[in-house]
């Protein structure tokens, strides 16, 4: 399977020290070696870096290692190929715009059965499911509130449930944002950490490579880091439920909803 990690802060912040030991991931530490892809979003405009080589071995993934882009919002991926074949059309994140906004999604699992009747307002490039997911996601959201957006929190029940009949369908890892604020879906495997004041050392887990935020950051600063698995070996990660749909915004988890429906119990008798 894939891996996931995305960023969301309440001041453009960079990803370098998260993404120093999230690529190693990319056929070093780790097996997800058929392509990578990471989005910043900066005001209404998104920087997407992708490329269908591993990124422990990418140029472009040493390019963004070294290059601190700041922003309030970013996603990334490291691809192990479930459906689709390698190649760049199949590199996540996915970007598509809706509302006059960039969307960006990137996922991890597998979704075989799910199907959907697609009206083309939102089309498929490549071959895999999480770009057909993508694309009905939005497509169901444009249908249900036509050029209108929605606020932020009718935005997240909107979501919540659409994916709600998906989430017993299989694996259904995914990260979301408009820019605004990030969503998270934890179907398997997702965890997060909050960094905010007083700031302490962190140590990344794939790399020997350690931070020290106090020198970094403002007391103001908040950062919330969501990955498939932790990133450090000295912080307090968060394991996400399974089945459970997460709203962050402003460097921190806001709200979360459950996305299993709950077992049927039998009330026995005859």
């Amino acid at each position: 399977m894939c891996q996931l990690l995305g960023m969301n802060c309440n001041v453009p912040t960079d990803i370098c020290f998260s993404f120093t030991g999230f690529q190693k991931r990319g056929g070093e530490t780790d097996v997800h070696a058929d392509g990578w892809g990471i989005a910043f979003f900066e005001g209404r405009g998104v920087r997407l870096f992708l490329d269908p080589q591993p990124s422990a071995q990418s140029p472009i993934a040493a390019l963004v290692r070294n290059y601190p882009i700041r922003s309030l919002n970013v996603i990334a991926h490291i691809r192990k190929a479930t459906q689709g074949i390698v190649s760049l059309e199949n590199t996540h994140p996915f970007q598509r715009e809706l509302w006059g906004r960039y969307w960006v999604f990137a996922h991890n699992g597998n979704l075989p059965q799910f199907l959907p009747d697609l009206d083309g307002s939102f089309v498929p490039v490549g071959n895999t499911d999480s770009e057909r997911i993508f694309c009905w996601l939005l497509q169901s959201l444009r249908q249900r509130y036509g050029d209108v957006p929605p606020a932020r929190d009718a935005l997240f029940a909107a979501l919540h449930e659409l994916i709600y009949p998906l989430s017993g369908m299989g694996i259904f890892n995914f990260l979301l944002s408009n820019g605004e604020c990030l969503f998270a879906h934890c179907s398997t495997e997702l965890s997060y950490v909050e960094r905010r004041a007083p700031f302490n050392l962190a140590h990344l887990k794939d790399e020997d490579v350690m931070v020290d935020f106090s020198a970094v950051t403002t007391p103001n600063d908040r950062v919330a880091i969501i990955a498939t698995q932790p990133l450090t070996d000295n912080e307090n990660w968060i394991s996400m439920p399974p089945g459970s749909l997460w709203l962050f915004h402003g460097g921190e988890a806001v709200s979360h909803l459950d996305t299993l429906p709950s077992p049927v119990k039998s009330l026995g008798g005859v």
